[in-house]
């Protein structure tokens, strides 16, 4: 049997791929636990700086697996929550690459996600209301902090499928791909941000996590706790001396 999650690692990209093209990669538990394990690894791994997250076949991912959820195999990771990522999501940028559906839990993955590279033929939802059930592992939290309140509300409550080309332009969407090519697009978004220096980049992402629960008066402060060894790393060094001898840096993420 074929592993439910597949993971490959190159030019400090790592793919992590949901491996269930017979179930339009729904998440069963074998898919959580593998998704946690090569996040767990991966953020681990001083040569991966970024990661990208996708599914097999032509589908991001139809959601929570119903057959399974009905059976008691619950579709969660301890620690990280439904597949594995949508409670904790890795320390390091992480892009969803869509083609085809990313509806339910699906679409809930995606906005753990950093940034989102689509098809333009994929298409997105939460019809969780139309199955008895809430967008609980992150749609309803995060979504309307993405998009316009009422797009949110709308795409909440009526559970209906949404095309790429609406999402872009309420700004959900980074980048939208011809279709096929959102993983083709994703690496190469990908590879732009793995130029950047390892610490520099988890910290940036920990800041702008962080920041939307800080007040005014003490944010200087909380970030100056997570960016401080940054300054102080070799890589900053490097970074300096790189630049002023006209060549690219050799980030060691020390």
């Amino acid at each position: 049997m074929a592993d439910a999650v597949v993971t490959e690692v190159a030019d400090g990209i790592a793919v992590i791929t949901i491996n269930r093209p017979g179930a339009r990669n729904a998440v069963n538990g074998e898919v959580a636990r593998g998704i946690a394990a090569a996040v767990d690894d991966l953020d681990a791994r001083s040569d991966v700086r970024v990661l990208v997250l996708t599914g097999a076949a032509g589908t991001f991912c139809a959601g929570m697996d119903l057959k399974g959820f009905l059976a008691g195999d619950a579709p969660t990771a301890p620690g990280r929550g439904f597949a594995g990522i949508t409670e904790r999501p890795p320390a390091k940028p992480v892009i969803a690459a869509v083609e085809g559906y990313a509806l339910a839990g699906g679409f809930e993955i995606v906005l753990a996600c950093d940034l989102v590279v689509a098809s333009e033929a994929a298409k997105f939802g939460l019809p969780e209301v139309r199955r008895g059930l809430v967008a609980g592992a992150g749609g309803l939290l995060r979504l309307p902090r993405r998009i316009p309140y009422h797009l949110a509300m709308e795409i909440i409550l009526t559970g209906e499928h949404f095309p790429a080309q609406r999402l872009a332009e309420a700004g959900l969407i980074s980048r939208l791909a011809p279709a096929g090519e959102a993983l083709a697009a994703a690496r190469d978004l990908a590879a732009r941000i793995a130029q950047g220096a390892p610490l520099a980049l988890a910290a940036s992402k920990q800041v702008v996590v962080e920041a939307a629960d800080w007040t005014s008066d003490e944010a200087f402060a909380r970030q100056g706790e997570i960016i401080s060894p940054v300054f102080a790393s070799a890589d900053a060094i490097e970074g300096a001396i790189a630049f002023g001898q006209k060549r690219a840096p050799a980030w060691r993420g020390e």
